[in-house]
C-alpha cells in the first residue's frame, strides 16, 4: 500500500468519524394527555359494538427528549371491535415546538381487551411509533420506539412514547 493511499484512507476515516459522530442517539420518554377537539364516529348497528373513531386530540408533551414541552396534535383512526377482542388504532402525532419546528410521528397500536378487576373489559393499547418527517430543528430527525395509550377519563387519553432519537437540525 502506498504512503499517499494510507494518508487518504486515514483522512477519509477521520471525516466519516466526524460526520457519524454527530449522529448520536438520545433517549426519549414523553407523555401527553390528549383531549378530543374533533371527532367523527361510526357505530355499527349490528349489535357487535364495533366502532370507528376519527379523532383530533390535543395536548402537551412532558418528559425527556427533543419533544418535551412541545404541543401535540393527534390525527387518529381508531377501529375497535370489542366482540373480536380488540382493534387497530393508528395515526399521526404532530409535535410543534414553534411555528418553524414541527415533527411528524406515525404510530400504530394493537388494542386488546382483557378482563378487568371489576369484571368489565379493560383495554390494553400497546404499539410503536416512528419519526416520518420534520421541519426546523426537527428536520432530518430519525427515531422510533414503543407507544402505550391509556384512558385517563372517559374522553382523554395519555400517550406515552419511549425510544431513541437521532439527528435533527
Amino acid at each position: 500500500m502506498s504512503r499517499s493511499f494510507k494518508k487518504v484512507a486515514i483522512l477519509a476515516g477521520m471525516a466519516l468519524a466526524i460526520v457519524f459522530g454527530r449522529a448520536i442517539a438520545a433517549d426519549i420518554s414523553v407523555k401527553a394527555v390528549m383531549v378530543p377537539k374533533e371527532q367523527i364516529r361510526l357505530d355499527f348497528a349490528d349489535g357487535s359494538k364495533h366502532f370507528v373513531l376519527a379523532v383530533r386530540r390535543e395536548g402537551r408533551a412532558e418528559g425527556d427528549g427533543p419533544f418535551s414541552g412541545a404541543s401535540v396534535t393527534e390525527h387518529g383512526w381508531h377501529d375497535i371491535e370489542p366482540a373480536a377482542g380488540g382493534g387497530d388504532p393508528r395515526g399521526y402525532l404532530v409535535f410543534t415546538a414553534s411555528k418553524d419546528d414541527i415533527a411528524y410521528v406515525k404510530w400504530q397500536v394493537r388494542a386488546v381487551f382483557v378482563p378487568g378487576a371489576d369484571g368489565k373489559p379493560r383495554l390494553l393499547d400497546n404499539g410503536f411509533w416512528e419519526v416520518v418527517g420534520g421541519t426546523g430543528k426537527f428536520k432530518g430527525l430519525k427515531g422510533a420506539g414503543t407507544l402505550h395509550i391509556k384512558a385517563v377519563s372517559p374522553t382523554d387519553r395519555e400517550f406515552s412514547l419511549t425510544g431513541e432519537i437521532v439527528g435533527g437540525g
